[in-house]
């Protein structure tokens, strides 16, 4: 049975807690586990504390993916259902509809009414009951069976959701990495070595974000990082593009893509102008680009 409990977005740890005590816990007693989203409240050691004391596991869902418990994601479409009906009847009447249990004698004309309808809402409660049952027997039908990887197998990470330096998004790969598996996470998540670059990213994603590194179909075959071009006795890498730049401390410096490279540690990095005086060309063709992004004479304010 499902408890809506209205609240506000400035709702403290303390006074979710509050909320559950006063409406789960006293009508249904201790739960042995919690299924949430990563919010703030439901990470934030109070809440961790609680659930730790009154030996609650809490199971929380994996970022950009509401289907991680299919039963939490049909009772979010049903609220959305309640919502909009009740917005419906609010526009009619002006009112918002009561549903108060109403104890009459069942030898009454009202009583008799109220017995029916009670039968039509065990009929409704019986058929959206089946429809759920329904809907999760389809949805688990048409799901993939996902791949299952091993701690220190490489994947490539969705760049969908993550935000990244790039000037224009459109311009960006569909796939971030590879990065490293570290350990398996449920059913279906897995956390990842980010590097760090990307520290700032929950490092826990859903197995739909990820796709396998495809091996080498040639015995012993290993993509290795471009060996250096020597200019005037000095090693140089060559330069893809030239992603970004910013001042710091006076000094323009350019986020650039080297060429070859795949893991993404080695692959973009920050270098100062002075560095770039090998690749004139792709600096001019960023500054065509971007003409508002800081460039050679800005360096000088």
């Amino acid at each position: 049975m499902e408890i809506f409990i209205p609240t506000y977005l400035t709702i403290t740890a303390l006074d979710l807690a509050q909320l559950f005590i006063s409406h789960v816990f006293y009508k249904r007693g201790l739960p042995i586990s919690i299924v949430s989203d990563r919010y703030s409240l439901f990470s934030s050691s109070f809440w961790t504390q609680l659930c730790q004391q009154l030996k609650i596991s809490r199971d929380l869902s994996i970022a950009f993916h509401p289907e991680t418990d299919g039963q939490k994601e049909r009772v979010n479409q049903i609220l959305e259902q309640y919502l909009w009906l009740y917005a419906q009847f609010i526009t009619i009447y002006g009112r918002n509809p009561s549903f108060n249990s109403i104890h009459i004698s069942q030898d009454t004309p009202a009583g008799k009414l109220s017995t029916k309808i009670q039968s039509v809402q065990q009929v409704f409660k019986q058929e959206l009951e089946s429809e759920m049952k329904h809907f999760k027997k389809y949805a688990d039908r048409n799901r993939a069976i996902p791949p299952d990887f091993q701690p220190g197998d490489k994947v490539w990470l969705a760049f969908k959701n993550i935000k990244t330096t790039r000037t224009t998004k459109k311009l960006s790969e569909r796939w971030l990495g590879p990065f490293e598996v570290l350990k398996k996470i449920g059913s279906h998540a897995y956390h990842l070595k980010l590097p760090q670059q990307l520290k700032s990213i929950n490092p826990f994603f859903h197995v739909s974000l990820l796709e396998p590194v495809k091996k080498s179909t040639i015995p012993n075959q290993h993509q290795l990082s471009p060996p250096p071009v020597v200019v005037e006795e000095q090693e140089e890498w060559e330069v893809a593009q030239v992603l970004d730049s910013k001042l710091k401390r006076g000094t323009l410096w350019y986020l650039v893509e080297w060429r070859g490279f795949t893991e993404d540690t080695e692959r973009t990095t920050l270098e100062p102008a002075s560095n770039l005086t090998t690749s004139p060309e792709l600096v001019k063709d960023f500054h065509t680009l971007y003409p508002e992004k800081p460039g050679p004479n800005a360096s000088r304010v």
